[in-house]
């Protein structure tokens, strides 16, 4: 089979067609990978305790095991291991803290109502975790041996899954590359790994609470030929010294702007939705298009397919700049915006601060709102309150 990859890939070239990454990054090792079957599991001996759920913050507290699975040229992908939590231990060297050859996942894991453990979309996750993993160079892994492993994990440390319905298990899948060379190259090492940490609402003002934003004119999250459709760590490094401005200037997140025209894209980490009627008169939700500077989120791709289920009003994957949303604000046709992602499912906006001026932005946080519709039904879904094949229950 890779042999015949192989020959496949040297006729083209020399019929001078132009093969892109991905045709070349499936070749190179599409013939082995990990297999759920192989896995190994070392129980902790030393169980810490579960924090209180109701003082939970985000990213603070891991539970007792985490899941990782080598990868080497020259050997391949090692037998995936459960083992105890611990620190990893990194040549000086390593490509991935000189050159931020790495990329993640955000999932969650929820306790339902009925206290069976429930993953939400969990392969939109591995889908985009593998687009990441061949825009970062990183070698090719299976998407459903990798969420069996990342289920079994869950399954191990599912006393620290919260018995609430407020607060949710974070497991965050890590991928990099442990290449000990100073070299710009594709890694012949590299690290799978999988940690898990209980967690209450993202931004420190609670859940469903409105944010604030400062359109920033100056620095730009991503751009076209860029990475900004990847989750990958270098993405986020960059915003920490413009999300300290906005905070500066009494702002909770960055509303990402893009180009001349200061096209709306992301707030903070998440993506972004405008309810409105446009010009024609249609009342609309609108999102920007995945143009390759936005990240396709989960929470972005279900609630595009909730709103289209409804078939109440035009839903729409279109650019948006600050232009039109002021017009549109200044005659009232503004009804709601709102950011949306794994860590807070969704969350109102209230204010902008454009170019050194506020602007209120319609906020009704009630059950009327389109806003706390779409934190319903997802959170209803997660929590198991109402059925649906979105989800996939953890044994």
């Amino acid at each position: 089979m890779a042999f015949l990859m192989i020959r496949h890939i040297k006729a083209a070239l020399k019929q001078g067609q132009a093969l892109n990454n991905r045709v070349l990054y499936n070749a190179y090792s599409s013939t082995q990978t990990f297999k759920y079957e192989d896995i190994q599991i070392e129980l902790s001996k030393n169980l810490k305790p579960k924090p209180d759920p109701d003082k939970l913050t985000f990213g603070k507290s891991f539970t007792d095991h985490m899941l990782t699975i080598a990868w080497s040229e020259q050997n391949g992908w090692d037998k995936p291991q459960i083992q105890p939590f611990g620190n990893l231990s990194l040549h000086p060297a390593a490509s991935v803290l000189h050159y931020a050859l790495e990329l993640f996942e955000g999932m969650k894991a929820y306790r339902g109502v009925d206290n069976k453990i429930r993953l939400f979309r969990p392969m939109s996750n591995m889908d985009r975790m593998y687009n990441s993993s061949v825009r970062c160079s990183l070698p090719p892994f299976d998407k459903e041996e990798l969420l069996k492993c990342l289920s079994k994990l869950v399954s191990v440390d599912k006393e620290w899954v919260p018995y609430s319905t407020t607060s949710t298990l974070y497991i965050r899948p890590t991928y990099i590359s442990t290449e000990p060379t100073l070299g710009v190259a594709s890694p012949g090492h590299a690290l799978l790994f999988v940690i898990l940490g209980p967690v209450g609402p993202y931004f420190p003002t609670g859940a469903f609470n409105p944010v604030t934003l400062y359109a920033d004119t100056e620095n730009v999250r991503a751009w076209k030929g860029g990475v900004g459709d990847c989750k990958m760590g270098s993405n986020y490094g960059p915003t920490i010294m413009p999300q300290k401005a906005a905070a500066a200037k009494g702002c909770q997140q960055v509303l990402w702007l893009y180009g001349e025209e200061h096209l709306l894209t992301e707030v903070g980490t998440m993506n972004i939705f405008v309810s409105w009627h446009n010009e024609q008169g249609e009342k609309e939700l609108i999102t920007p298009p995945l143009d390759g500077t936005i990240l396709p989120g989960v929470t972005r791709k279900s609630l595009l397919d909730l709103a289209r289920s409804w078939n109440e009003f035009k839903v729409t994957e279109r650019t948006l700049s600050m232009k039109q949303f002021k017009k549109a604000l200044s005659e009232n046709r503004i009804h709601e915006m709102f950011g949306a992602g794994t860590a807070c499912v969704v969350c109102p906006v209230n204010k902008i601060l454009y170019k050194g001026e506020w602007m209120d932005i319609p906020c009704t946080i009630d059950d009327t709102s389109l806003t706390k519709r779409f934190f319903t039904e997802l959170t209803d879904i997660q929590y198991g309150r109402v059925p649906s094949d979105w989800v996939q229950e953890v044994d």
